[in-house]
């Protein structure tokens, strides 16, 4: 099956510098993965013709003569550039000429546009933005990172139902566990609406773990993790932090003393492996999970290679048919609670 993803090829803090050779490299690494540059395109052939590219059957540019900024309001992106990089390409997937589109521009721009393009799932209210974050274990899949500041206890649910069918899609696993992110793995912990989701998710056919606290998230405690957007994006950048803020400590005690330089040498094998596995760009690409299409979201400064792995990101959700496995599970669990409130309500009469 060739899947073709469409590029906001002018969104981020580096444009086209980055996301044609990106593109680029993409093609050369997947030959059954189409790609369309979208944006300005006098800006997108320059950079191929630099690069000695040229468009063709699994290549080509669609124009777009306006470009989102990153500091624009959404409000403003999406009454003001309809003819965005940003819009057209999200358009492509509406139209079904691209199975995913990645940005890396305006994160509150891409989803009020996908949103307001695409439209949510049924049975979907919001949008969530979900995250694959390295764990012990392998790989935790978090929502929502910080699209829905405040959450009711039923969109904590459907976020709850949207990651595990993300997981299930793409790291093929057919029951994934889910956690429920709190101050505490105790019942009585959190606030009212945090009590009421893990009560909808024990009701649910889940597989609810229960509670989870921030550390479980890097344990790899459970596959999934449910939270509102404002504690999920602070315990985001709170880990960030602390990641650079141990890799610089440890590159400071290297350069402490000479013999510490020397040791440092003996160590190079170690810290390479140690580099890479917690390479950043590894993990570049957030889904916007909910919309009646594949949309990821690439970080602003991404370089080349933090920006193929937000296509790579597409193309597997896009080939494992995430959003039919949404749509299914939705309406799975749909159906389970109107049959138990049917019985609840024949048991009272």
């Amino acid at each position: 099956m060739e899947i073709t993803v469409a590029i906001d090829a002018m969104g981020g803090d580096h444009g086209a510098h980055v996301t044609v050779p990106a593109a680029l490299r993409f093609l050369d690494d997947h030959p059954n993965v189409n790609v369309v540059l979208v944006g300005l395109p006098d800006v997108i052939e320059a950079e191929l013709n630099v690069r000695g590219a040229k468009v063709g059957p699994r290549l080509r540019v669609h124009s777009a003569s306006e470009v989102v900024l990153m500091d624009e309001s959404p409000q403003s992106a999406l009454k003001n550039k309809k003819d965005s990089s940003m819009r057209v390409a999200i358009n492509l997937v509406k139209t079904g000429e691209a199975h995913a589109c990645v940005s890396a521009g305006n994160t509150g721009a891409l989803m009020a546009t996908a949103r307001f393009v695409l439209k949510t799932i049924v049975g979907i209210e919001r949008p969530a933005i979900a995250k694959m974050l390295p764990s012990q274990r392998g790989e935790t899949c978090v929502l929502d990172l910080g699209a829905n500041v405040d959450c009711t206890p039923q969109q904590l649910f459907q976020f709850a139902v949207m990651g595990a069918s993300l997981v299930g899609a793409v790291q093929h696993k057919e029951n994934p566990t889910v956690g429920l992110l709190n101050i505490g793995s105790e019942d009585i912990k959190g606030n009212e609406v945090v009590k009421e989701a893990a009560e909808l998710l024990k009701r649910g056919n889940l597989n609810f773990f229960g509670n989870v606290e921030g550390n479980d998230i890097y344990k790899g405690t459970v596959d999934v993790v449910a939270c509102d957007g404002f504690t999920g994006n602070v315990a985001l950048k709170a880990s960030e932090g602390l990641a650079k803020m141990l890799i610089e400590f440890l590159r400071e005690e290297f350069k402490r003393a000479w013999w510490c330089k020397v040791l440092a040498l003996f160590a190079l094998p170690v810290l390479a492996r140690f580099k890479k596995r917690m390479d950043p760009r590894r993990y570049n690409g957030a889904t916007l999970l909910g919309l009646r299409g594949i949309v990821v979201k690439s970080h602003g400064s991404a370089d080349e290679t933090g920006f193929w792995w937000a296509l790579r990101q597409a193309e597997e959700e896009a080939r494992a048919g995430v959003i039919q496995r949404i749509t299914s599970k939705v309406q799975s669990q749909m159906a389970a609670f109107e049959s138990d409130r049917a019985a609840a309500a024949e048991s009272n009469i």
